[in-house]
């Protein structure tokens, strides 16, 4: 990997800055992230934070909707503003020269929107649109579901919202969740490409040195689902699963043990959840597992999707597989999962976007940036006895298991 220039600077106000310089690119990329996502949406408002990240970019400071879009075009910026559990979160990427001008238009959407109420009902149509997508996807669908089961609220909630919850947010509720939520402390601003760091932070204390800091407010509880079985029905000829069970989060010691124990099950093709319940049996049309998580907590989540009439197959071969990697694993999957982390750290070298989002969240996660290198080296020394030793420590096991079908599965007392 390439030598990286990280640099950070937290202003007095509480918002950090962390850069990334690139100089042999000719383009910059920045992603923002405000502490205003949907774990502090109001329990009975769930959807305020996602209508809040459509409603902000609809004119600022001296600009309408229409003229700020055209601003932001004039500039080649490709942009995205969404919504996760932690932040609504800014993105986007032009070329180096435009960066200064960029900011300066960024500055007055978070400081200075008009938020306006002719807008509110289009934006809250568009995030009813998204949720109603969901509803269409039954994968999607399913994933949703599993995470608000596996995980504690309001974390594992839809950070879209909750459809029946949207007629009842108001623009004033979404201003109130503005005016709480959009301050410095705890903003980081992400950037990378071909920049000079001292400028940039002098331009960042210009624009927002002056943006004060809140009077504090109290994170909320965490409320964790005790079941662990879940069915809803749904009359098809399909079944869709989804298995959860714990692992360790972004920033723990074995972190990167766990990444190669789920890539081992599900890093392609080759995989063994893809050979052993896909290609072997014929049991479902696609399998996967992902390692996913929120501070201080991870957790892996497996979806598959089956006909209905193998659908308990499809549930017990999978579980089987999830249990019997602890057994053992070989070190040409393990050399597999190390070339796949390569090339996918090779390609993140050369996007200024992957790189400012990455750094925007690495310091969100661990306060300190972790530089491909260091990625790199942590994968390469992996071996088959560590991973193995992981697996032990943290089994596969105490399944969280969801079904979306015509009939409720059975979960084997002995894996369950």
């Amino acid at each position: 990997m390439g030598k990286q220039l990280i640099q950070t600077h937290r202003f007095p106000n509480g918002l950090t800055l962390v850069t990334e310089s690139m100089l042999d690119v000719q383009s910059a990329a920045f992603s923002i992230l405000v502490p205003a996502g949907s774990i502090y949406d109001p329990a009975e408002r769930r959807g305020t934070a996602s209508i809040l990240s459509d409603l902000i970019s609809r004119g600022a400071g001296p600009y309408n909707s229409e003229q700020l879009s055209c601003a932001l075009d004039d500039l080649g910026v490709q942009r995205h503003e969404g919504v996760s559990g932690a932040h609504i979160s800014f993105s986007g990427a032009t070329l180096a020269d435009n960066l200064a001008e960029t900011l300066k238009l960024y500055a007055l959407i978070l400081r200075a929107p008009h938020l306006p109420e002719n807008q509110f009902d289009a934006s809250r149509a568009g995030v009813a649109q998204a949720l109603l997508s969901v509803e269409d996807d039954a994968r999607q669908k399913a994933l949703v579901e599993l995470k608000r089961h596996a995980f504690p609220a309001p974390w594992g909630l839809p950070s879209d919202g909750e459809l029946e919850h949207l007629a009842l947010i108001t623009i004033e509720d979404v201003q109130q969740h503005y005016q709480t939520s959009f301050h410095p402390d705890d903003t980081i601003i992400g950037v990378a490409g071909n920049i000079d760091f001292e400028q940039v932070k002098q331009q960042i204390e210009e624009i927002f040195g002056d943006w004060q800091p809140s009077e504090g407010r109290e994170e909320p509880a965490l409320e964790f689902d005790t079941e662990k079985q879940f069915f809803t029905e749904q009359e098809t000829t399909q079944t869709h699963l989804g298995i959860a069970y714990d692992a360790v989060p972004y920033g723990h010691p074995e972190y990167y043990a766990a990444w190669a124990a789920v890539g081992i099950l599900s890093g392609g093709m080759s995989a063994r959840l893809f050979t052993e319940v896909r290609e072997k049996r014929g049991l479902c049309y696609t399998v996967s597992a992902s390692l996913t998580g929120m501070p201080g907590l991870g957790r892996v989540l497996c979806y598959a999707g089956t006909t209905s009439e193998r659908a308990q197959e499809t549930l017990d071969v999978t579980l089987q597989e999830l249990s019997r990697l602890g057994e053992g694993i070989e070190e040409s999957e393990l050399e597999r999962c190390k070339a796949r982390a390569k090339s996918s750290l090779i390609m993140s070298q050369e996007s200024t976007s992957s790189r400012a989002s990455s750094i925007a969240r690495d310091w969100f996660y661990l306060k300190h940036i972790t530089t491909l290198d260091q990625i790199n080296e942590e994968i390469q020394q992996l071996t088959t006895e560590r991973v193995l030793g992981y697996i032990h420590a943290h089994p596969a096991a105490n399944f969280t298991v969801l079904t979306i079908g015509p009939q409720p599965l059975e979960v084997p007392s002995d894996i369950s």
